[in-house]
């Protein structure tokens, strides 16, 4: 029952993770594309 409640926690906490970093990425994708020179 521990190994299953570990589990849980891991897969729980990579979850979180794996969303904050989806999130960063997409701020600093938007933040490259407003900051972006121009081209002419």
């Amino acid at each position: 029952m521990k190994k299953l409640l570990l589990l849980a926690a891991l897969a729980a906490a990579g979850y979180v993770l794996y969303t904050k970093y989806l999130q960063d990425r997409d701020e600093r994708d938007l933040w490259a594309e407003v900051t972006d020179t121009l081209d002419d």
